[in-house]
């Protein structure tokens, strides 16, 4: 049941906080992390379609994802982005990289009563406090999805921003994933600033 461990460590007296990344496989740009610490209160007021909306990310049309991020900023707490450049992920690889953004943005102030709850396989690492790791967190955590919804948004819009400055490689329609005209474009025009240089084909190209 979707909601049911944030519930039980509510129960015991713990803040849950959720943490999601976008943007790892693709081939330019930044990996982008959210925290949201959400109001269980106001989450239990919701209405079933508003409940339906915080889902995840990706089986939300960009206008979903713009209703469930009002919906979500209606009962949050706290939310905040962080994120990894491209030069840093071909510096500290991508695993090590989403960390980084992950710690970014999570509040700079933590007590004992926080855990973060993270989407995946893998546990923050050099992190003291309590965490647990969650695969298809997304699916079973209110805070996990919000926070997947935001950081879908924000690193999309980052994309198209920058789309205005490098408009030969699309990325307003593919936001840097390795779609079919992304490749092709990469072949006409080269590697773009924004691209990673560690990631194939890019490293041969280059």
């Amino acid at each position: 049941m979707r909601g049911e461990f944030e519930s039980q460590l509510i129960q015991s007296g713990l803040t849950p906080i959720g943490l999601d990344e976008v943007g790892r496989g693709c081939l330019a740009g930044p990996v982008y992390a959210r925290c949201v610490i959400l109001d269980y209160v106001g989450v239990t007021r919701l209405s079933p379609a508003d409940l339906k909306l915080i889902r995840d990310s990706k089986t939300l049309s960009a206008k979903q994802r713009g209703e469930a991020i009002a919906i979500i900023e209606s009962v949050a707490v706290h939310c905040q982005t962080g994120s990894a450049s491209a030069q840093e992920i071909d510096e500290l690889g991508i695993v090590r990289a989403t960390f980084l953004a992950m710690r970014r943005c999570l509040p700079q102030y933590l007590s004992h009563q926080h855990v973060l709850l993270i989407d995946g396989k893998l546990k923050m690492p050099d992190y003291g406090g309590p965490q647990h790791a969650i695969v298809k967190g997304d699916n079973s955590c209110f805070a996990i999805a919000a926070a997947a919804i935001h950081a879908k948004e924000a690193r999309d819009t980052y994309m198209r921003e920058q789309a205005e400055a490098l408009p030969h490689w699309g990325f307003d329609q593919h936001v840097g994933y390795g779609t079919k005209s992304h490749l092709e474009a990469l072949v006409r025009h080269g590697v773009s600033p924004l691209h990673r240089r560690s990631f194939a084909p890019i490293s041969g190209m280059l």
